[in-house]
């Protein structure tokens, strides 16, 4: 007799607003357009290490692109109100698969004055917390090869590298980026 699969995991309440401690994701929608816009253009160069330009330039159609893909639930990072409640970045659930049970968290970015206050950190173990409760069982962060900072905090995090996807895309500058690829079981997680 063969085992019976588990149920597929639940797409639907993935993308809610979520709390943490000093912010909150929430639904990323179009009434965020012009704050993440500002909150985006406080750090032009870091786009070059992106896929996608989120800088000035490149903004409204990335944005357009972000909410028109049914394949990403993006989130609006906001400050907690009794901080200022000003929204400070974005990010979201990737390649969502219910039947697989597997994701990825990405597109994330801060404004440079929130990096390294442990916002991401606190927002990624709520996003993992909140996959794996909602029935996902792995999770992957697909990361530029060149990005050795967004490398070392998914590794704090207790993701394994499992490899290098060699010339995985190019990006919006015509790099050909390598992708290095983590991933985070609910068994590594819960341990």
């Amino acid at each position: 007799m063969m085992p019976t699969p588990p149920p597929p995991a639940d797409r639907d309440r993935l993308h809610q607003p979520l709390r943490g401690a000093g912010f909150a994701l929430l639904p990323l929608g179009p009434a965020h357009r012009d704050a993440l816009a500002a909150a985006c253009a406080a750090d032009p160069d870091i786009w070059d290490m992106y896929a996608s330009n989120f800088g000035p330039e490149g903004f409204d159609a990335n944005f357009a692109a972000l909410l028109g893909n049914a394949g990403r639930l993006p989130f609006a990072i906001v400050a907690d109100e009794a901080v200022d409640g000003a929204l400070i970045g974005m990010t979201a659930y990737l390649r969502v698969d219910p039947g697989a049970q597997t994701l990825e968290i990405g597109n994330s970015y801060l404004a440079p004055e929130r990096r390294g206050t442990g916002i991401n950190g606190r927002m990624k173990r709520l996003m993992i917390d909140h996959a794996f409760a909602c029935g996902f069982r792995r999770i992957e962060f697909r990361i530029d090869a060149r990005n050795l900072r967004s490398q070392a905090a998914v590794r704090k995090l207790g993701a394994a590298q499992e490899g290098v996807l060699r010339a995985e895309r190019v990006t919006w500058t015509g790099h050909v980026r390598d992708t290095v690829l983590f991933g985070l079981l609910e068994s590594d997680w819960a341990a």
